[in-house]
């Protein structure tokens, strides 16, 4: 019975895509039903199918993409999404990391993916995770199998970061360091202004209510409320 449930969670292990969003990214409605690599490579659809070859090349079976494996029309679903979406990164095998910015021999710290907000969490929660470049390139043409276990990886990560590798490695999410945790956000932008603080949530493994149409301020507010109520510490308001 071991041998059989070790063989069917090795055949489910999947891969999940960290990257900037760009234009015209493939939703839940434009793929569903539709082989993929049938379809237009122009924009986000080409970003899939490559990100679908290069899981295949490491030899999984499953892929998932948060630009058109959740159905953003359903509400419930977002809030859902929101609220699991770090330890979905966290329970994959593999996150690749595109830098469509970064060009083969450019330094990975000049990519817009480093001061976005959503990707922090991308950043944290894998224990497996590796960089490409434009190209679909491994990044600096490293050998290594995971980004996270390379010496001189980390150290350019802590640098371009500012977040210490015993984060980088083996971060646990919840309320511990809290002050660090929102300093590391503080320079980081969302798209939607709310985002910022919704981008937070499985960093510091809280459940809130997700309202779009709040303002950040109001939803940094609740945020930091429901952090100073569960840990007791005031400190993290001076973040």
């Amino acid at each position: 019975m071991d041998r059989i449930h070790a063989d069917i969670s090795r055949h489910f292990q999947y891969v999940t895509l960290s990257h900037r969003w760009g234009k015209a990214e493939p939703s839940l409605r434009d793929i569903e039903g539709h082989p993929i690599y049938g379809m237009s490579i122009e924009g986000g659809f080409g970003k899939l199918q490559a990100f679908c070859r290069v899981a295949l090349e490491w030899n999984y079976l499953w892929a998932w993409s948060d630009t058109c494996c959740i159905d953003k029309h359903s509400s419930a679903e977002v809030q859902e999404t929101i609220g699991s979406m770090f330890a979905w990164y966290r329970q994959s095998a593999l996150t690749i990391v595109y830098l469509s910015d970064v060009a083969d021999t450019a330094s990975l710290g000049s990519s817009e993916w480093f001061g976005r907000g959503w990707t922090l969490q991308e950043l944290l929660a894998p224990g497996s995770l590796l960089f490409y470049t434009e190209n679909w390139s491994l990044y600096k043409n490293s050998p290594s199998s995971n980004h996270k276990t390379d010496v001189a990886m980390l150290a350019e990560l802590e640098r371009e970061t500012g977040i210490d590798r015993r984060f980088l490695t083996r971060f646990s999410p919840g309320l511990d360091d809290a002050r660090s945790r929102l300093q590391w956000a503080s320079l980081r932008r969302t798209t939607r202004p709310e985002d910022i603080a919704y981008s937070l949530f499985g960093i510091f493994s809280i459940h809130l209510p997700v309202m779009y149409g709040e303002s950040a301020e109001n939803a940094l507010g609740r945020l930091l409320a429901e952090i100073v109520s569960q840990s007791g510490d005031i400190s993290v308001l001076d973040w």
